[in-house]
């Protein structure tokens, strides 16, 4: 009966072990290490504010180069307005185990093409420290490389 247990549970790791899903090239590079020195902090009972560490305060205002994935927000082909990654879409960004990466939202100067391909843009990094709703960074007059 033991045996019996022991060969279903094989092929059930079996089928798990085909079922993962491909590793995304990792694009974690400094610039995007600042970026994730972001941070929540609760100021007081269910009220959260974001704390930018002055390593990333440097960068606000500032032209960067990133590499990473494109999220698109609409539908279509080509954007010029999107969330960008250092996640692909394929590993999906929402979901799995651990926290949502960080991501920028982008606004090019001219629409760029879909891809699932890891890309580089370079455009005007700002913070959103407004406290308002918005993405909390911005990539604006982006263009890829």
């Amino acid at each position: 009966m033991m045996k019996k247990y022991i060969t279903v549970l094989l092929i059930l790791i079996s089928f798990t072990a085909g079922a993962q899903v491909n590793v995304h090239t990792d694009m974690r590079t400094p610039t995007w290490n600042l970026i994730g020195l972001k941070y929540d902090k609760q100021v007081k009972p269910l009220v959260w504010q974001a704390v930018f560490p002055p390593a990333l305060k440097a960068i606000h205002n500032k032209i960067i180069e990133l590499p990473g994935y494109i999220i698109p927000t609409k539908v279509g082909n080509s954007f010029s307005e999107f969330m960008f990654s250092i996640v692909s879409i394929a590993s999906c960004p929402y979901c799995g185990t651990g926290d949502i990466p960080s991501m920028i939202e982008v606004k090019t100067l001219k629409p760029i093409t879909w891809t699932d391909e890891p890309i580089t843009l370079k455009g005007k990094f700002i913070i959103n420290d407004s406290g308002d709703s918005r993405s909390t960074f911005f990539l604006l007059d982006a263009i890829k490389r």
